[in-house]
């Protein structure tokens, strides 16, 4: 099942909206939907991300919706589908989903490379990662590349044996975690900053990786060219402005520019072709 949450129906105001349809080239604006994937609550992205999709709305006239899914396993199947006419997605999801369904990179964060985390509580006696030796590790999905694929990964690489926990989301990891279900588990800066300061507090970072390209907007290829350049620029656009910069730190982005499918070839090279179930 999907989760769908119109812009209109959060913001409780028809008014944004029905002002910009009269500013589109065409009598009835193109209306699309923007899939996010879904690290944290169907109600907490909502509320992160439909200001910028409001924007996006008064600054190109096409009429911008937000929808996600329940988990990132019912996201995976939903891009499989092509279901998303534009969508805000891991790199590897990227990766895999620009080959098999279609999706063309729009922009991304090209000043913040992505980084996978492992927290622990911060009364957590564990200091170092060779003391999940035998645990019981909390990730967000299979197939969430920073978050559940590099720490486990990079646990491997150093021999350290692990058992991989699925609980749906970023949010829950740190939520196992802080209530000591699981001693630790993965995530990323992004997704852990944006938890409630109460939460954060009482979390740590035990390792971090090295960065990797960022999170990808993309467009299906049914999307017209001309509305996806139009989405580009309005995204390029908001560095420029005090309004727009806001946008962006809500997100946790510095700046967002025009993308091209060669800068995930870093993702490529670690040789992930498919996604996998139940376990990688």
């Amino acid at each position: 099942m999907k989760f769908v949450l119109v812009i209109l129906a959060i913001l409780g105001s028809s008014n944004t909206l029905a002002d910009t349809s009269k500013q589109a080239p065409a009598n009835q604006p193109a209306q699309y939907t923007f899939g996010v994937v879904p690290q944290q609550s169907a109600y907490r992205l909502a509320q992160m991300w439909t200001p910028l999709l409001q924007h996006l709305t008064q600054e190109t006239g096409l009429s911008l919706s937000f929808i996600t899914a329940k988990d990132i396993p019912s996201f995976e199947d939903e891009l499989t589908a092509a279901n998303y006419d534009l969508a805000y997605m891991n790199p590897y999801h990227y990766v895999v989903f620009h080959s098999r369904s279609g999706y063309q990179p729009l922009v991304r964060d090209s000043e913040k490379g992505l980084r996978g985390i492992i927290v622990t509580r911060k009364d957590s006696h564990i200091t170092n990662i060779e003391q999940l030796q035998g645990a019981t590790l909390a990730f967000p999905a299979p197939a969430a590349f920073a978050a559940s694929i590099i720490p486990r990964a990079e646990l491997n690489r150093a021999g350290i044996s692990i058992s991989p926990r699925y609980v749906n989301s970023h949010d829950s990891v740190y939520l196992n975690v802080i209530k000591e279900l699981f001693p630790a588990g993965g995530g990323i800066i992004r997704s852990l900053e944006h938890l409630p300061a109460a939460q954060r507090s009482q979390l740590k970072i035990l390792w971090q990786s090295r960065a990797y390209t960022s999170h990808a907007i993309a467009a299906h290829s049914r999307v017209p060219l001309a509305h996806q350049k139009l989405l580009i620029a309005a995204l390029e656009k908001l560095v420029t402005t005090e309004q727009g910069k806001a946008l962006l730190k809500q997100l946790n982005f510095n700046r967002l520019d025009a993308a091209e499918d060669k800068d995930w070839n870093d993702i490529r090279a670690l040789g992930i072709n498919s996604l996998s179930r139940p376990d990688i």
